[in-house]
């Protein structure tokens, strides 16, 4: 009777350990889902952004429709990698498809500025300005999110990692989640200094 109850006590708290760790991985994966969710807020701001600046710069840019074009592809090219991404966030191809399309975007948009330094009624026009400033908040916004989100990520897969939690996330199948990664040229060149 006594090896009986203590086998009972066993199983349970074995049970009891299991649901624990497997609430935590739950709970760590609905993290990082909820704040890919804020990225696709602030991203979703930023597309529906850009139309507008697009139309605004279309009648001082007349000569460089090329540039415009590359936005508006650019553009459709990052929304579609939203979309691929928002239907299973943290998958590696999603992540690695729509942060080559944000590479993308960022670069027309680069282009879009640099041509529009050369026209200073472009530069000083109102409506212009004020689409620059929210996209330029916006920019930080999408920042702050992605790297909570990547924060997020890094707790879920150290979570599902380490030992005994890899046990029940292996046997749950709790995949391991991908950073979004957007590799800005510009940023990660080491300045030339020559004297």
């Amino acid at each position: 009777m006594i090896t009986l109850l203590v086998l009972v006590l066993v199983v349970g708290v074995a049970a009891a350990w299991g649901v624990g760790i497997y609430n935590g991985l739950v709970t760590a994966r609905n993290a990082f889902k909820n704040a890919f969710a804020q990225i696709d807020v602030q991203l979703t701001r930023r597309y529906d952004l850009i139309p507008n600046l697009v139309e605004v710069a279309k009648g001082y840019l007349k000569h460089e429709r090329e540039t415009l074009e590359a936005v508006i592809q650019a553009r459709a090219a990052a929304v579609s990698g939203l979309a691929a991404a928002k239907a299973n966030p943290g998958d590696p191809n999603a992540m690695a498809s729509l942060g080559g399309a944000e590479t993308g975007l960022a670069g027309a948009l680069s282009r879009l500025m640099v041509v529009a330094e050369a026209y200073p009624d472009l530069k000083a026009n109102q409506n212009m300005m004020q689409l620059t400033e929210e996209l330029t908040s916006t920019e930080n916004r999408v920042a702050f999110a992605r790297q909570a989100y990547n924060d997020s990520v890094m707790a879920y897969n150290n979570k599902r990692e380490v030992f005994p939690s890899n046990l029940i996330a292996g046997l749950f199948n709790f995949a391991a989640a991908a950073l979004l990664e957007i590799t800005e040229p510009a940023k990660r060149e080491a300045p030339k200094v020559s004297f």
